[in-house]
């Protein structure tokens, strides 16, 4: 057992890293070939942040744990929201542009509903992964052409935590050592994501739970915990420009890019069924604490220290609900 939590322990140091190291990587050549921060930003630091979840999803596809790779998706969005989002504004009120409200958050919402909709059969294809991760091209491009659009009036908080995210970036001007980041990286990454589902199997046999409640609970925590960690220091920095807009996005990101390509890697089956195996209470979950922040950023477009403890309250009783189930 101390073997198992040492390895899972392991595989997430590596996969944290390996995505730090690819994105440092990966953004100093893009600075070399002359890209702009902006674009960096939204193509490479965020492809990159989402490596953790991707990997692990495909991985858990190609080892015919599904329920790991859809399961490790939904836990991470509502774990952003209500775990990550929550305890950011219990810290410090979270005021967001408005531009969250009226479009990144219905997006995130409709992208929900997509996913509902093509899991009703109990698979998710390859062309429906094709269609998922054509999504995410057409949604970096629209980002990406919004940002630029709006940036020649007034840089939007999107555009800012972009702009800061590479800021913060240690710059590597060597193309040799860029490389090395990038080759480390992506060992770190696949190693780590590698190591990571086999010892969360191996807990899941210990204990006698579900291959669902492994993904939904300790491997989204696990892949949501550099979300976590950025937003709680910036809530204490009082920095909260980046917290919801790129939370929002980490979301879509999500289903898009990570079942997408999960699911064009191996058709992703739900055993059990989709009603039948309770995924569908899950999928729900997670379209109504997608819904919450927009209910609470309506008026204000802030999420107040008691919107904090409501979406907490809403993890705590989501993972309860789990645990009793299990």
């Amino acid at each position: 057992m101390i073997l198992n939590i040492a390895l899972f322990a392991s595989g997430f140091l590596l996969l944290y890293y390996g995505a730090h190291w690819l994105v440092k990587g990966s953004s100093s050549l893009a600075r070399n070939l002359g890209l702009k921060p902006l674009v960096i930003g939204l193509t490479v630091v965020a492809f990159g942040t989402s490596a953790p979840e991707m990997v692990v999803s495909v991985v858990s596809s190609i080892k015919d744990k599904s329920m790991i790779a859809v399961g490790n998706v939904v836990g991470s969005n509502i774990c952003n929201i209500a775990l990550v989002l929550g305890l950011a504004a219990l810290i410090y009120p979270i005021k967001s542009h408005r531009s969250v409200f009226h479009r990144d958050i219905p997006i995130m919402l409709g992208v929900s509903l997509y996913l509902l909709l093509i899991s009703f059969n109990s698979e998710i294809s390859r062309l429906e992964g094709a269609s998922l991760f054509a999504g995410i091209v057409l949604y970096t491009c629209f980002n990406y052409f919004i940002a630029v659009k709006e940036s020649r009036q007034t840089l939007n908080q999107e555009s800012v935590a972009f702009a800061h995210a590479v800021d913060e970036i240690e710059y590597v001007p060597s193309k040799t050592r860029q490389m090395v980041w990038i080759s480390a990286g992506i060992v770190g990454v696949v190693v780590g994501a590698e190591i990571f589902i086999d010892a969360a199997v191996a807990i899941m046999k210990i204990f006698g739970v579900s291959e669902k409640f492994i993904g939904l609970t300790i491997v989204a925590l696990g892949t949501s915990l550099p979300e976590l960690a950025t937003s709680v220091v910036a809530a204490f920095r009082k920095e909260m420009d980046i917290s919801i807009g790129n939370l929002v996005g980490s979301n879509v990101f999500n289903i898009l890019s990570v079942l997408g390509a999960a699911a064009l890697v191996r058709p992703i089956p739900i055993p059990g069924g989709f009603v039948e195996s309770g995924l569908f209470f899950d999928y729900m979950a997670m379209i109504f604490v997608s819904i919450l922040p927009w209910l609470m950023m309506r008026k204000t477009s802030v999420v107040n220290r008691k919107n904090g403890v409501v979406l907490l309250a809403c993890y705590v009783g989501y993972v309860a609900y789990l645990i009793l189930k299990s």
